[in-house]
């Protein structure tokens, strides 16, 4: 095997600290044509679908990559911006203002990147831009804050099998969720606090995450109890009573079994059960995106309005918020620990001082 290595390498280069945020991707362009390489990548992932190999390659390329493209592009279409897809235009944004913090913390030494799963800006060609860059320490922190096999552990596959074609491997810090981190738990609240501060509280709000298997959760994959918690905490800081409020799964793939309840059952059925009015906020997802503004924001909205609902609302995710950077980077710092210059030298001087206090 032949191992990649940096042929401009010099044992005199300054070694730098990497700090690579990951999310899922997204297609180049709202086209069919562009949704069937990205939907064939990320369709692709055994982590995404866990069904014998050759029988999903059937129905891959036989059924689902004729029929899906057009489909998802006509969805696409309809949270297109100017300046791209919503969730490339927010994880930049993250990025931007990450790397500002700490490059005001630690200077030059450190170098900030974003990386999608599937789609570009790769991991793969981000991660030889850092290592050509002399980085040779690395956090990784893929903005997923509960933890599933089908993303963070996905993320981590590309990420090793990347390192397994590398001569060099840097130091390497992994992140593998923050679902009950304090400061992600208050970013989260407080925006619930300001959206019903500007347009009032509604008769139920809605925790709408996204949907794995049933089968996943069966298997041992604790996203299903890590998103309940986050419930639960961001409920607990609102100070709501348990009818006040519900964890719901979206965007089911397929016909088995997914997490319950599902989101748009549940938004159909609750105009029957007297609830009126509702505001939707999806703690899973760092960015705005396609599931979130299209599937939340119009689709379910219209499922809940035809059933009889009166009135319906989408909190928008964290995004860029003051408030979820602050959260992020507390959990770079915590990670990036003993590992700056600064800190270095300090227990450098705390070792020799107290060995010279021995003497």
């Amino acid at each position: 095997m032949k191992y990649q290595g940096n042929p401009d390498y010099s044992h005199k280069q300054t070694d730098k600290i990497g700090v690579l945020l990951t999310n899922l991707g997204t297609p180049e362009a709202p086209t069919a044509r562009a949704l069937k390489p990205y939907l064939k990548e990320f369709l692709s992932d055994p982590r995404v679908v866990e069904i014998p190999r050759l029988v999903w390659w059937f129905i891959l390329n036989g059924i689902i990559l004729n029929i899906r493209p057009k489909r998802s592009a006509e969805a696409y279409q309809s949270v297109w911006t100017e300046d791209g897809s919503p969730l490339l235009v927010h994880t930049r944004d993250q990025t931007t203002k990450i790397r500002q913090s700490l490059t005001e913390s630690y200077g030059d030494k450190i170098i900030v990147e974003f990386a999608m799963r599937y789609g570009n800006p790769s991991i793969k060609s981000v991660l030889g831009k850092m290592m050509a860059e002399g980085v040779n320490k690395l956090v990784v922190l893929p903005l997923y804050p509960q933890y599933s096999g089908s993303t963070t552990g996905s993320t981590f596959d590309a990420i090793a099998a990347d390192f397994t074609q590398r001569r060099y491997l840097p130091e390497l810090r992994f992140i593998n969720h923050y679902h009950d981190n304090p400061g992600y738990i208050d970013a989260i609240a407080n925006k619930i606090k300001l959206f019903r501060e500007q347009h009032g509280k509604a008769d139920k709000l809605i925790f709408s995450y996204h949907g794995v298997p049933k089968r996943y959760l069966l298997n041992g994959d604790p996203y299903h109890c890590e998103c309940h918690k986050t419930t639960r905490l961001v409920a607990e800081k609102l100070g709501l009573y348990k009818d006040e409020y519900m964890t719901c799964f979206q965007s089911r793939f397929g016909r088995e079994e997914w997490l319950k309840p599902y989101t748009d059952h549940t938004l159909k059925a609750l105009p029957s059960q007297g609830v009126k009015t509702v505001q939707v906020v999806c703690p899973g997802f760092s960015s705005d995106c396609l599931e979130t503004i299209e599937e939340i924001g119009m689709e379910n909205k219209e499922y809940f309005i035809e059933s009889g609902g009166e009135d319906y609302q989408y909190i928008p995710a964290l995004n860029s918020d003051d408030g979820h950077i602050d959260a992020l980077l507390s959990l770079l710092h915590s990670n990036l620990h003993g590992w700056t210059v600064e800190e270095n030298s300090r227990i450098r001087f705390e070792q020799a001082s107290h060995f010279g206090a021995k003497q």
